[in-house]
């Protein structure tokens, strides 16, 4: 295989050639970096890019022992975790040439695996909704989508093989469904948070991307330390039975979703007997506002130091979100608290037969880039619930940009959604 080949496989691909020695760190990190060099100035994925010293620890694992399941595989981290190697700035000029002398605990055990942390990609403004430089790599007018912008993209546009990425509301799902690669987010409480700069403590979740289930398995399994997540879809698998939950946001999915989700209900009828339509309790209606006001007054808390001293360094939108959050009244959060765990014990209910439930990730395509990073309507009663969610991309749109939908599954069946969703993705994708 070609050197310039090699940006292109998918991570498990690699590991198994890196594993065997048949496949050298340095080269498939030559092969990145050129790639990088192609395509960075117009995508724009990375905050900072560390390639001479991504190219020497190639060099030392290729001299070297296997280091883990991750060896040699060239890994972008969201600026969101620390590092203790290179700066760091969240997204925010408050923060500019920031470095912390560790590294996140998800970085940590990431290079502990064996990979490669070849830079930092881009994030929003502290996770939140002012967008970075990153650009869509399938339309560079369009926005990648946030907060993990730079992470998506650069798996997306062969950069990197896999990266790291967090999600308060939507920020691992929609960067996913509008830069066409897997997006997986966890179990709220499955990741370590520690060395990463938080924004919600009740809703933050660490998770990654890659270009296939197996490939954002064999990342989760690292950063949970479940060796059962890295999975592989056997024909003799067990046929999940799919719930399709709209929800009740479902007004405002766009045609292309509405064409997508028609083809993979007829598609599931006959692939997955037992698959139906899931109705929209009235329990769940009130989720997504919920989850916003939960987000925003956790925020304003959290920023409170970068509030005060540096106000004039936050952007418009955030201000006004902070605001928003100083706005919800400490009484009116407690009483919100006790309404998230009410409705996570009840997350179970949604289910009834069924092993996982379909839901949309996006309402459509990426937008333009001019116009933000996208809404998070479909992800926020998910994120709130703590339920492990993997975007499929299944398709594209009427603008040639992809699409997909999400399989959500019950609390820490991670396994159940990985393992379902690497039986369905082939099966479902045009």
């Amino acid at each position: 295989m070609t050197r310039s080949a090699l940006e292109r496989l998918d991570a498990v691909e690699l590991a198994r050639g890196l594993a065997r020695r048949e496949i050298r760190a340095q080269d498939l990190m030559r092969a990145c970096l050129d790639r990088i060099a192609e395509r960075e100035p117009q995508v724009h994925a990375f905050a900072h890019l560390a390639a001479d010293a991504a190219l020497e620890h190639a060099r030392q694992l290729d001299a070297g022992a296997l280091r883990g399941p991750l060896h040699g595989l060239p890994l972008g981290v969201k600026d969101l975790f620390d590092t203790h190697d290179m700066p760091g700035a969240y997204g925010s000029p408050i923060y500019s040439g920031h470095r912390a002398s560790w590294d996140a605990a998800a970085v940590a055990l990431c290079r502990d695996a064996g990979a490669i942390v070849v830079g930092k990609t881009v994030t929003t403004e502290f996770a939140t909704f002012h967008p970075g430089p990153t650009r869509n790599p399938h339309d560079t007018t369009r926005t990648p989508g946030g907060s993990s912008s730079g992470s998506a993209a650069a798996v997306a546009d062969h950069l990197v093989a896999l990266a790291l990425g967090t999600q308060t509301a939507a920020s691992i799902i929609r960067p996913a469904a509008f830069c066409g690669v897997v997006g997986f987010k966890p179990s709220i409480g499955r990741t370590p948070r520690a060395g990463m700069k938080l924004l919600s403590e009740s809703l933050d979740t660490v998770g990654g991307f890659g270009r296939s289930v197996a490939d954002a398995g064999l990342l989760a399994s690292v950063l949970t330390g479940d060796a059962r997540l890295q999975v592989d879809a056997p024909d003799g698998a067990t046929v999940p039975r799919v719930g399709g939950f709209q929800g009740p946001d479902w007004a405002r999915a766009d045609a292309d979703t509405r064409a997508l989700w028609d083809r993979v209900s007829q598609r599931l009828a006959t692939l997955a007997p037992g698959s139906s339509a899931v109705a929209t309790p009235a329990w769940f209606e009130p989720l997504a506002s919920l989850q916003t006001d939960l987000m925003l007054h956790e925020a304003a808390r959290g920023l409170t130091d970068e509030r005060l001293r540096h106000a004039d360094l936050l952007s418009p939108r955030l201000s006004a979100n902070l605001s928003a959050g100083l706005a919800v009244s400490a009484t009116a959060h407690a009483t919100n608290l006790i309404a998230v765990q009410r409705v996570r014990q009840q997350a179970a209910s949604l289910f009834g037969n069924h092993d996982l439930l379909i839901a949309p990730s996006a309402i459509g395509e990426a937008g333009p880039a001019a116009d933000g990073t996208g809404d998070p309507v479909f992800c926020r009663a998910w994120t709130l619930l703590g339920l492990p969610c993997l975007h499929l991309p299944l398709g594209v749109g009427r603008h040639g940009l992809p699409i997909g939908l999400q399989l959500i599954g019950r609390f820490m069946e991670d396994e159940r959604v990985l393992q379902a969703g690497a039986w369905l993705h082939p099966r479902l994708h045009d």
